[in-house]
């Protein structure tokens, strides 16, 4: 027997073992109004109403549906009404310019977009067929409880269940089309390797755009997990909500653990969570200075994973095993800083150029309306990441992405093992490392550091300490101090963007 993989299987389990638990606790301080605590049940109701509401608005099987948003219950609740039936969600990055939504908009063709009350005016201009603000017009346009939904006439388990548009490395953003397959089996083997139970209580401090929450939303629902909305991210709300909902699990960027480990200096009393709390981390790759810190000061349990979009994303995952129980805290934080292990199902090799390839039911379908993209991305039946790195004992280690790869004196350096030594200097809060144009050497490295509140260091000095740890050729050649240092909402630093000053007028962003 087959049968089709449906990211609606997650919320029907759910409602079926479920009913009367607490799904979802929404956000309580947001324009629209929250929907407060509901049922594994009451989402599903919801959900079944919305897909109503779609069929009478005519949007049919493979139309787009788009929304901009902040996390919020009625973003979780359309990841599992939307492609169940058969319609493509397409959740957009709320922190993108109006001119980028316009274009994600209309590329993917969205007859339905969502906004949050927040971002309404500055969306305004964007023309599509049916346009709601979230809240009570969305609730108002959409919920048509006396109504039974039409079902998806042909369930395909291969068919999009999501676009998402990638950060963007190029000019455009590119629409990953996220299969219903590619989204259980993430979810399935995301849940597994966090050890996810119905005791858990999740916390969305990713945003929930940004791969599907990781897939986190499906995975949790499927067994149960309440979960609680967070929508603007703060250290010390973090440590309020794990305290107040009985938090255990999170999944969040470097930086947002770097926010905790902040606001825990100032906590009065015990770390919330202590043993309890598992964080999942990605999207840079964290000191080991910080993944001490983790353990040590908040008392929660360090896991990180790589992937990207087009993965949906686990590629790997690198959690403490027991052979690892005796070692300090340091020395386990130094084997916890690799990228990890090929999850469940997920073959990984490198190329001769050193770029990680992966093959895997989480790959992507391909880039909507971009064949030669696709075709690119999955030459010779692997998915080309565009990531440099090594495997070593089945153990993955990111070195850079390969166009942030410097060459200076025709020696390669790696920007993250730079930024890893100067994030050891005490006065260092943030750093990236870039490279720059110059005559001798062809480039040479940059660092730009963010320091500590209060913190007094010299370009010197930071030179100083990395000479002090690296061969001289990696060490900066200059220093510039910046107040911050701009992210993506899920903490990555696009480095394309640092750089572009420095090579403005020229043809090459190499020398």
């Amino acid at each position: 027997m087959r049968v089709p993989f449906s990211s609606g299987d997650f919320l029907q389990r759910a409602a079926a073992v479920y009913p009367d638990r607490i799904g979802i606790v929404d956000e309580p301080d947001q324009p629209a109004d929250s929907l407060g605590s509901l049922s594994f049940g009451e989402v599903a109701r919801r959900a079944r109403a919305i897909q109503a509401g779609l069929d009478q608005l005519g949007i049919g099987a493979g139309d787009r549906v788009a929304i901009v948003s902040h996390n919020a219950a009625r973003l979780w609740e359309l990841l599992h009404a939307v492609p169940p039936s058969g319609r493509i969600l397409v959740p957009i990055n709320f922190r993108l310019r109006p001119d980028e939504v316009k274009f994600i908009v209309k590329h993917c063709g969205a007859r339905v977009l969502l906004v949050d009350p927040e971002l309404d005016e500055g969306l305004r201009d964007i023309e599509v067929e049916h346009r709601f603000t979230t809240g009570a017009e969305s609730d108002e346009a959409l919920l048509r409880f006396d109504t039974e939904p039409q079902p998806w006439a042909d369930p395909d388990e291969d068919a999009p269940a999501t676009i998402n548009y990638t950060s963007g490395t190029t000019a455009s953003p590119k629409g990953v089309e996220s299969t219903h397959r590619n989204i259980w089996t993430n979810a399935v083997t995301f849940a597994m390797h966090t050890a996810v139970t119905d005791r858990d209580v999740y916390m969305h401090t990713l945003p929930m755009f940004h791969c599907n929450g990781w897939g986190m939303p499906f995975g949790t629902t499927g067994l149960g997990v309440t979960q609680v909305v967070i929508r603007k991210i703060d250290g010390a709300e973090i440590l309020r909500r794990v305290d107040e909902h009985g938090v255990t699990l999170m999944c969040g960027a470097p930086t947002v653990w770097n926010m905790v480990l902040d606001a825990a200096q100032q906590w009065e009393g015990e770390i919330p969570g202590q043993g309890r709390v598992r964080i999942v981390v990605a999207g840079a790759a964290p000191p080991s200075r910080t993944i001490a810190r983790i353990e040590t000061e908040l008392g929660w349990e360090f896991l990180q994973i790589y992937g990207l979009t087009e993965t949906a994303p686990l590629v790997t995952v690198n959690r403490t095993r027991a052979e690892w129980d005796d070692l300090d805290p340091v020395e386990r934080a130094a084997k916890l800083a690799r990228a990890g292990t090929a999850a469940l199902g997920c073959t990984m090799t490198t190329s001769d150029s050193g770029e990680v390839l992966v093959r895997s039911n989480v790959v992507m379908r391909g880039y909507w309306d971009n064949k030669q993209a696709t075709d690119e991305a999955l030459e010779g039946g692997w998915f080309h990441t565009g990531d440099g790195g090594s495997i070593e004992d089945g153990y993955l280690t990111i070195s850079d992405r390969k166009k942030d790869v410097i060459i200076t004196g025709g020696e390669n350096v790696s920007s993250i093992e730079v930024e890893d030594v100067i994030f050891g200097h005490e006065a260092v809060a943030e750093v990236a490392v870039i490279g720059v144009p110059d005559e001798r050497w062809g480039e040479t490295i940059k660092a730009l550091v963010v320091l500590n509140d209060g913190a007094e260091v010299t370009e010197a000095d930071i030179i100083k300490h990395c000479k002090a740890k690296l061969a001289g050729y990696k060490a900066p050649t200059s220093v510039e101090f910046r107040e911050e240092l701009t992210r993506t909402a899920t903490g990555k630093i696009q480095k394309f963007k640092l750089r572009a000053p420095y090579w403005e007028g020229r043809d090459r962003q190499v020398n």
